[in-house]
């Protein structure tokens, strides 16, 4: 399909012209202006090429072309896309896949810069209340102090006083004669007013402490009108606070009635206690003012984990639920309390999950009658210099919730300060939608509206676009390295549509990714208005959902690598199922299809989960069978990432002694254990921890490569060995750039650039190296050939080809051998994972692994799902087990048994919904999974 693009307008549309980045073969194609565009394509087909490293790279290097001359000394360097030209182009953000930070102090708040708005909210509007009394805490001002005199009656007499407190050191006289000698006459002394050289000529002045000092400042009647005469209270009072070390007291003395005596401070106090005045720091859990003391601001400390030391709740203490007291040694521990339980009304038999919260409690605290758990590790710690004990000690601690902030990261008195009602504290811990719903009906007085009035739009913005995106049940204070991939993605989608730009470019990268469909149509909102309010959104999409929604879908095609890079269809949604032009459009129409497996398997082996409750779940009990595909399902937030990798994986692993992380909350892990000899979980995180990792030497291809060429005749008759055929180790790489093909230069404010190698011109050897050929071509030229045509070129070499086929048939022969590991996508990084599982010999014969993939079909177009469960169904033939994670409604229709959480998702969701055959589920009504799946396996 070819477009004249020339006869275009550039202020209607986005405009690129031969378009050659990576494997694009001269693309022309014309984006509409402000338009929702989806660009579709089977994986590898160029959408990302066309997107990200076209209009995105180009829209970069024109922003950087606007900056100072700094930046732009390196611009005559930095490579533009390989295109003929590009016209109307607006300022461009991508929101791309980005595995999530493992930044132990970010958390939903501060990424999605929330937390930062609440934070000056608060010190702005904040008010202090004193936890003992709950009164307001105040300051008193000096127009406070003469706003009270003035509000009395004309002629009304008073004095200002401040007290004196007589230094330690020092006799009454010694400061009364200071006074007289800073030019003060009179003093209030116990009660009556003196001269104070009176007082100084006396001899048998009382003890300091018997005595009753105020100085007498000043004196004078109330004038309504009187200007001169306020301006002089308002100096005496000022004076007062000073010499009263910020106390100012006044004595009014109306006529015909008793005295009336109040006391005024500027100190931040009340009820005896001094408080900190409301500032951004005090709310700041990064910043070591604000941070609570005891965790400094982490929420977890080291200490005596409660799971640990009762391991099984469904004991009760006579049983032995308590861990540490069942030897012999320490049995004495408990035996008080098992004799006298009956005394103070303890119930020794009931299991301790039956308990009362303060009959838990009194077993860390213990009483007359006994010592508590408390107790018991406090004497371990104090033998801690035996061996045995500092062991025994050791057991027991693990990462806790801090006892001090209740995991909530502040100071204490942070939560004195409130707006609305409630503390920052209060709110962090509230669900997104709940938050939403006190900011949108928060009352203010005036005066409060004017300063918070911009603060709030903020804040019900950015919380407004969480609810769409679907992550209403989430709380500002959940750590971000505790979300899924998709969850995460979505807040960086609802970060950047906070800050609601206009007349840019958004360029979206899969943002349906760990959305449920349900939830997928919000999402769809969501980008109609951000197309409404004047951007262009480019989303690179697989969802057909997505699909249908966009103004103008762009078919990359029509396959992968080298056979792709063309544009085989520009239109909309109805055009392209009018059409048989790709494989798009084809599993649209349902030419080509994804088949429903002719029968299920039957598993006859289980692991069970009992009384899993971290996050949401609610103490919920779960077979997984072994030996079948299992699916875990449900509507996002419902519970899915909390079950499986926070307490499945991490209880599994630990028994397998693979694992010693925090876990999350279950009650015990049972079943055909055995069956298992190790766990594998195939996450997106990049294929090892540099850019030198890459896929030929993640499968182990490469070590069989270098041998190849180390074989060759010029290689063998000039010394080279194997390893002259790497980029890692000295010897043939070229030196300049390290083996790596590009040189970072460092950008100081902005993010680095990497620039080509001068010097190997980023071929990654030396010059005689490459000299050394097989078929014509050298070790650079063959690190650049894609995976399919590798496997062609290698044909010959079994060796070679057997181990990069398993990256084809998952999906991935249009990536290069030896792309670099930070290039690829989260999906693709877990499929190469998933091939690395596939060659033969990298898995121990007779070993029984349990597979957890966390979403694989990311970055999958249908075509390649179907590759994607054919391999997944190679390891289970293999007599391994796999559980996926999922929403794709084509791999729930392929899995063996289906377990769906929900209902809803957070507050509403941790529950089990339905465990069973995906036929079965489909049968079932009121669940939002079995109505989208009932399509497929109707």
């Amino acid at each position: 399909m070819t477009v004249n693009v020339d006869k275009l307008d550039p202020r209607n549309h986005i405009i690129v012209k031969g378009a050659k980045v990576n494997n694009l073969k001269n693309l022309n194609v014309a984006i509409p202006r402000n338009k929702l565009v989806v660009v579709t394509g089977v994986s590898g087909s160029g959408k990302s090429s066309l997107a990200f490293d076209t209009l995105f790279a180009e829209g970069q290097r024109m922003y950087v072309e606007s900056l100072s001359s700094y930046a732009r000394q390196f611009l005559g360097r930095m490579e533009k896309p390989e295109v003929e030209y590009i016209k109307g182009v607006c300022p461009a953000i991508a929101v791309e896949q980005k595995v999530n930070t493992r930044n132990p102090r970010s958390t939903v708040g501060t990424t999605t810069e929330i937390y930062d708005y609440l934070k000056l909210l608060f010190a702005r509007i904040g008010k202090t209340y004193s936890p003992v009394s709950g009164e307001e805490v105040k300051k008193d001002t000096v127009t406070d102090v003469v706003n009270f005199i003035q509000s009395y009656k004309d002629g009304t007499r008073f004095m200002v006083l401040a007290p004196l407190v007589v230094k330690q050191d020092r006799e009454v006289k010694d400061e009364l004669n200071i006074l007289l000698q800073q030019g003060f006459s009179r003093v209030m002394f116990n009660g009556e007013v003196t001269f104070i050289e009176e007082l100084v000529e006396k001899d048998d002045l009382p003890a300091s402490e018997d005595v009753s000092l105020e100085v007498l400042l000043d004196r004078s009647a109330v004038k309504a009108d009187d200007e001169d005469n306020q301006f002089r209270i308002a100096d005496s009072v000022q004076t007062a606070f000073f010499e009263g070390h910020g106390e100012c007291v006044i004595e009014v003395l109306p006529k015909g009635e008793e005295k009336v005596r109040r006391t005024f401070s500027d100190k931040f106090d009340a009820d005896g206690l001094s408080f900190e005045e409301p500032s951004v720091n005090l709310f700041s859990f990064n910043n070591p003012y604000g941070a609570c003391k005891k965790c400094e601001g982490f929420g977890h400390v080291l200490g005596i984990d409660q799971d640990l030391v009762i391991p099984d709740k469904s004991l009760s203490i006579f049983e032995g639920a308590v861990a540490p007291w069942r030897s012999e040694t320490m049995s004495k521990w408990a035996q008080p309390l098992i004799k006298h339980g009956i005394e103070f009304d303890f119930p020794i038999h009931r299991t301790y999950s039956e308990l009362t919260e303060e009959e838990q409690q009194l077993l860390w605290t213990g009483n007359s009658y006994f010592k508590g758990l408390n107790d018991f590790f406090k004497f371990l710690e104090s033998k801690s210099h035996k061996i045995q004990y500092r062991v025994m000690y050791s057991r027991y601690r693990g990462r806790t919730v801090c006892p001090d902030c209740k995991g909530t990261r502040l100071r204490k008195d942070a939560g004195y300060v409130k707006v609305g009602g409630k503390s920052i504290i209060e709110l962090v811990l509230l669900p997104i939608r709940d938050l939403h719903g006190f900011f949108d009906t928060i009352q203010l007085a005036d005066h409060e509206k004017k300063i918070a009035d911009r603060l709030l739009t903020e804040i019900n913005n950015r919380l407004g676009y969480l609810e769409k995106v679907g992550l209403g049940y989430l709380t500002l204070n959940r750590l971000t390295s505790s979300l899924s991939g998709g969850e995460y993605q979505r807040i960086k989608l609802a970060t950047s549509l906070g800050s609601a730009l206009v007349g840019s470019m958004y360029i979206l990268d899969e943002p349906s990714i760990g959305l449920h469909p349900r939830d997928t149509l919000n999402l769809v909102s969501v980008l109609k208005e951000l197309r409404d309010l004047g951007n262009t959104v480019i989303v690179v999409e697989h969802e057909e959902e997505v699909m249908k929604a966009a103004d103008q879908i762009i078919d990359i095609g029509p396959d992968a690598g080298a056979h792709g890079g063309e544009l085989v269809f520009q239109g909309d949604m109805n055009e392209l199922m009018d059409k048989n032009v790709s494989h798009t459009s084809r599993y649209l129409h349902g030419i080509e299809v994804i088949p429903v497996p002719k029968k299920r398997r039957k598993a006859n082996k289980f692991i069970k989960l009992v009384g899993a409750r971290e996050n949401n779940l609610q103490s919920v009990d779960v077979d997984f069978p072994l030996n079948v595909i299992t699916a875990v399902t449900g509507v996002s937030g419902s519970g899915k990432s909390t079950l499986i990798k926070q307490v499945l994986q991490p209880a599994l692993g630990k028994f397998l002694g693979q694992y010693n992380d925090l876990s999350g909350k279950y009650d015990k892990l049972e079943g055909d254990l055995n069956a298992i000899n190790r766990l594998e979980f195939v996450d997106q995180n990049p294929i090892g921890k540099s850019s030198r990792s890459n896929p030929v030497t993640y499968v182990k291809a490469y070590d069989v490569i270098r041998q190849l060429y180390a074989e060759q005749g010029l290689a063998a008759q000039r010394g080279y060995k194997p390893a002259f055929f790497s980029f890692n180790v000295d010897g043939g790489r070229c030196e300049a750039c390290q083996g790596e093909g590009f040189v970072k230069v460092e950008m100081q404010f902005m993010a680095d650039i990497y620039l080509t190698c001068e010097s190997c011109k980023g071929k990654r050897f030396q010059n005689e190296i490459l000299e050394v050929k097989y078929k014509e071509k050298d070790i650079s030229e063959v690190l650049d050939l894609t995976i399919a045509e590798a496997i062609e070129f290698f044909a010959e070499k079994p060796k070679i080809a057997d181990k990069l086929r398993p990256l084809f048939e998952v999906g991935l022969g249009y990536i290069k051998l030896g792309q670099s590991s930070n290039t690829l996508s989260g999906g693709e990084a877990q499929r190469v994972k998933l091939a690395s599982y596939l060659v033969k010999g990298n898995l121990k014969q007779g070993e029984k692994i349990l597979f957890i993939f966390d979403e694989p079909t990311t970055g999958l177009h249908f075509h390649d799902i179907n590759k994607l469960m054919t391999s997944i169904n190679a390891l289970v033939e293999q007599g391994h087990s796999v559980i996926i994670i999922e929403h794709n409604m084509e791999v729930i229709k392929s899995a063996d048994w289906v377990i769906d959480l929900g209902p809803e998702g957070g507050d509403g969701g941790g529950m089990i919904c339905f465990e069973g055959t995906p036929e079965e589920m489909a049968k079932i009504k009121n669940n939002h999974t079995a109505g989208f799946l009932k399509e497929k396996v109707g």
